[in-house]
């Protein structure tokens, strides 16, 4: 079941915890814990308390595959990925499902997309997310609500039953409600002045260390506003130029967008590849943050 899912190669080996007392030679002081180290080629990947005990990759993917199961979603011609990062320290599982794919408008249309995270090093506890993916710009779209997100424990008692159900009702909200939601951002319209408020309390928000007043992150602030504009331009088009040309008005769903591009392609914005899987983590995060944020909800009323 496994290998029919997830190409788990990478991610086909075991962690043990080793003591400190001399580690590479070097005498090291036992307080602090042991460490944790792969079996196979000794790498030592973190430090943890002696109380620790690890959850192995493959049992995490076992448990994940078999809620995916029992969710009930539709599996035909999904798309599995696996990504292993920091020579083993965390890993993430990523699942389309194109058998679910919806439309927000014409010719725009997203795919369910479930997001899995976990790690040895502990930087990631056991946590999923059920968003969408845009295929137009390869973004995958943060949703704000509590039911899209699954977490665990990081614990051996994974529970896979529960996991499933949550991943059930996650992809039905999202289909729902969810959908609802979307297609009334897309034909909200907001002022850009309303956007450039949101980022500023949100994403762009940087605290004065001596007036403790919120003020933007300029630069964060300008990139931001930089992907919106160009949001505008290639979903408004042709068909509403004179209107979002005149850089004045936008939608809901034009500012959404740009967030979620600035969370999985913006690198501060500089040209080339992509932020690390260390910063689309911690973005993506920020974004559903900000669309639980008071700057948000008030223009969300309004669709």
């Amino acid at each position: 079941m496994v290998g029919e899912m997830f190409n788990y190669s990478e991610a086909d080996f075991e962690v043990e915890k080793f003591s400190l007392d001399s580690y590479d030679g070097y005498a090291v002081n036992s307080d602090i814990g042991v460490g944790l180290r792969r079996k196979d080629n000794k790498r030592a990947l973190a430090l943890v308390s002696d109380a620790y005990e690890p959850v192995q990759y493959m049992d995490i993917i076992r448990g994940v595959c078999k809620a995916i199961n029992l969710s009930g979603m539709d599996k035909s011609e999904a798309g599995y990925e696996t990504n292993v990062y920091d020579s083993g320290a965390r890993l993430e599982l990523r699942a389309k499902f194109p058998a679910h794919e919806i439309e927000i408008d014409k010719g725009d249309t997203v795919i369910p997309e479930f997001v899995f995270r976990t790690s040895h090093n502990r930087t990631w506890a056991n946590n999923g997310m059920m968003g969408l993916w845009r295929g137009y710009c390869w973004n995958t779209l943060v949703s704000g609500d509590k039911l899209a997100y699954v977490y665990g424990r990081h614990t051996k008692n994974f529970n896979v039953l529960g996991f499933a159900s949550k991943i059930e009702k996650a992809a039905e909200y999202i289909a729902g409600g969810g959908l609802r939601q979307m297609r009334n951002w897309y034909h909200t319209d907001v002022s850009r002045d309303n956007v450039i408020n949101l980022f500023t309390h949100t994403l762009a928000k940087k605290t004065n260390n001596v007036s403790r007043k919120v003020e933007p992150n300029k630069v964060m602030l300008s990139n931001l506003m930089k992907i919106f504009d160009e949001e505008n331009r290639h979903l408004h088009g042709r068909a509403n130029y004179e209107k979002y040309a005149t850089r004045n008005h936008g939608t809901l769903w034009t500012a959404y967008q740009a967030a979620t591009w600035w969370s999985s392609h913006d690198k501060d914005g500089g040209e080339g590849s992509r932020p690390s899987h260390t910063v689309i983590g911690g973005r993506e995060d920020k974004v559903r943050k900000m669309l639980q944020s008071p700057q948000w909800l008030q223009l969300d009323i309004a669709a």
